[in-house]
């Protein structure tokens, strides 16, 4: 039977602190591999050792598989955990693995291959009896053929990246008219994100759930289901929120989904953690989606409800031990949620986020699989996911409440995030209910305010004078009220954000008492304790504590309803409002240039795609906002750019508007 000792994962982030716990508890030694931008991650920190593949580009570290095998050799790693994402699925890698005689801790490439075909793998399942949904799984890609194929199966219609995962290279079409064009930009996508352009075409079912079964099998022929997940809450066909059980299940249901899972894996001998993912109509009928070969992302919440050790048991059956448990052993207690953290500003699009980890820190009470520490940066080069965060309790209720504290509690300054929206879905009715589809969000979030841009609230303000106050006076080493000359006189302060600015008035008192002032409205507040991370303050006789960070005239604040980035511009020279009358396209984040679709002398229109902005494993399509001609372009394929920085310009003879993304 195969051994190992010394384990190297061949992932970052979250993941990889997640997998080295389980594996230093059990007595393994574990390998970190890191890029350029990850030589300071919390994944290197915790390991044993580490080992440099490369630049930050995952092509040129963790896609490299001579690299991370060269790392395993040098290192003297006898086993290999992929992860999820990166090389998880790549079946080449795993083959690689076996031949340098490493024990790959996943399924068999052979497997790996198959089910990371959604072609092959649909017209596997349909020969195993698995219910599938109405579509095309043919070898023939070309134009006509698809178009042909769309018109038998009816719109709508789902185009999916062959390969694909993660809502990449998926594309909903309501009417022919729109079908080459979708087609077009998913096989792009697709090509970009998987090496691969082959498509399929599926049925678009209506509102359907998304619910998939965890499956274990071990290298004796055992194969069990572990009960399901409900994955429906989804923006983009990416998962948001994840829960165990699923609201909906009886046990008949999960009783036939669970033997439909098991016919997937017996179809490809299946050996270690895999999921089979479904979709679930309003009567109960349920459709094969796809296998995934690899531990989820949400794998937690199944975790927490049957309390085994999923990455535990990927290591036994890795080493050739039986699955400890049988079929009529898997327990399923309470009810679990997950809610998934990201680097992205839902109030402009999600745009991916950028930036440095100014203050982090988890919610007690609940479980953070993260890989976040202080001071890191946040870089466009990997997904925008930083962490997630998992709520167990005796009812669904009860994690749901749980969670919902968690989220708000949770403190994350330096950069954008989704906490605000999370704790809005968490918080919604309909959620709270349990009765929703895939198409929550688009349905009860499209004018949420968790969608718009955060403005603080006149407490907020108040509460940002009296922080900047207070640390300006502790600096003068003095009494709050007694370091200025004129004391009585009431300090005027200007607080911005973004391109607003408010103007209050600041009265302190020798109590140390403040009394800010913002048109009629006065709040009285008391600064009890401001160490420059945490702050008690009593606000009209409420007293609250508060996360923060001030250095420079810059405040993150964090509170239950999301985090603000203010600045004092009290001594700043006044300016008026900045025009967005601009040619000027700039760079809505950091990331890479992937197309470029104008030259200089040309004329566009607005609306029109004039870039392809690559970032965090996303394509960003950059448009025209104006009609003009093209002045001067100053990238070209391939390069990287900055946030904000200048990428061209356009230029009318009328006033211009300012260029969308």
């Amino acid at each position: 039977m195969p051994t190992f000792n010394k384990i190297l994962i061949a992932n970052r982030g979250e993941i990889a602190c997640r997998i080295q716990r389980t594996a230093q508890a059990l007595g393994y030694r574990t390998v970190a591999v890191f890029s350029d931008a990850d030589a300071e991650a919390l994944h290197v920190h915790m390991a044993d050792e580490a080992i440099h593949i490369g630049p930050s580009p995952v092509q040129q570290s963790y896609l490299n598989s001579e690299a991370i095998l060269d790392a395993a050799r040098r290192s003297g790693a006898d086993a290999i955990h992929p992860g999820y994402g990166f090389l998880s699925e790549n079946p080449e890698f795993a083959a690689a693995c076996a031949a340098a005689g490493i024990t790959f801790i996943g399924p068999s490439a052979a497997a790996i291959e198959l089910m990371g075909s959604k072609r092959r793998s649909k017209i596997a399942m349909l020969e195993a009896g698995v219910p599938c949904i109405q579509g095309y799984q043919g070898e023939e890609q070309d134009d006509a053929t698809l178009q042909r194929e769309a018109q038998r199966i009816g719109y709508p219609l789902m185009i999916k990246a062959s390969a694909g995962g993660g809502g990449r290279g998926m594309r909903l079409v309501q009417q022919h008219e729109d079908l080459l064009e979708q087609i077009r930009t998913a096989r792009s996508e697709a090509l970009h994100a998987f090496g691969s352009d082959e498509l399929i075409l599926e049925q678009a079912l209506i509102e359907p759930r998304h619910v998939e079964m965890q499956v274990f099998g071990d290298q004796h022929g055992h194969l069990i289901y572990l009960g399901e997940r409900d994955c429906s809450i989804q923006r983009r066909h990416q998962k948001v929120i994840e829960e165990a059980p699923c609201p909906v299940m009886t046990e008949e249901l999960r009783r036939a989904m669970g033997e439909a899972a098991l016919k997937a894996g017996r179809a490809v001998n299946y050996v270690g953690a895999g999921t089979v993912e479904f979709l679930l109509d309003a009567r109960g009928q349920f459709y094969f989606l796809e296998m995934n070969t690899r531990l989820q992302v949400e794998h937690p919440v199944t975790e927490l409800v049957t309390g085994l050790d999923l990455v535990a048991l990927q290591l036994q059956v890795a080493a050739g031990e039986p699955l400890p448990l049988t079929q009529e052993q898997v327990q399923l207690n309470g009810h679990a949620i997950e809610v998934r953290l990201y680097a992205e500003d839902p109030a402009q699009n999600f745009l991916p986020q950028t930036g440095q980890v100014l203050r982090w820190q988890p919610a007690p009470g609940i479980r953070t699989d993260h890989g976040l520490q202080e001071g890191q940066w946040v870089s466009p080069f990997y997904d925008p996911m930083l962490g997630k965060l998992i709520a167990h309790g005796a009812t669904r209720e009860e994690a749901r409440r749980k969670l919902l504290r968690g989220v708000e509690d949770c403190v994350l300054l330096g950069l954008e995030s989704n906490r605000r929206l999370l704790a809005g879905l968490l918080r919604h009715p309909v959620f709270a209910s349990g009765r929703f589809s895939t198409a929550f969000i688009a349905e009860h979030f499209a004018e949420d305010l968790s969608l718009q841009p955060q403005s603080p609230s006149l407490e907020e303000l108040a509460i940002a004078a009296a922080l900047f106050y207070h640390h300006s006076a502790s600096a003068h080493r003095s009494n709050l009220s007694a370091w200025r000359n004129n004391a009585s006189v009431p300090l005027g302060y200007r607080i911005g954000l973004d391109d607003r600015q408010w103007s209050l008035e600041l009265s302190p008192s020798a109590s140390g008492l403040l009394h800010v002032q913002q048109g009629d409205d006065v709040w009285a507040i008391q600064v009890m304790a401001a160490d420059g991370r945490r702050a008690t303050l009593e606000v009209a006789g409420i007293r609250r504590h508060y996360a923060y960070r001030l250095q420079d005239g810059e405040l993150w604040l964090s509170s239950r309803q999301g985090s603000l980035h203010l600045q004092d511009r009290t001594h700043a020279p006044v300016q008026g409002q900045l025009s967005t009358d601009s040619g000027t396209l700039k760079a809505p984040m950091d990331g890479a240039i992937v197309d470029v679709l104008v030259s200089e002398g040309m004329s566009v229109s607005k609306g029109q795609l004039l870039l392809v902005l690559e970032a965090m494993k996303m394509e960003h399509p950059l448009k025209a906002g104006i009609d003009g001609v093209i002045t001067r372009v100053q990238v070209n394929l391939g390069d990287q750019v900055k946030n904000r920085q200048i990428l061209l310009e356009v230029e009318q003879a009328g006033p211009a508007a300012e260029m969308e993304h």
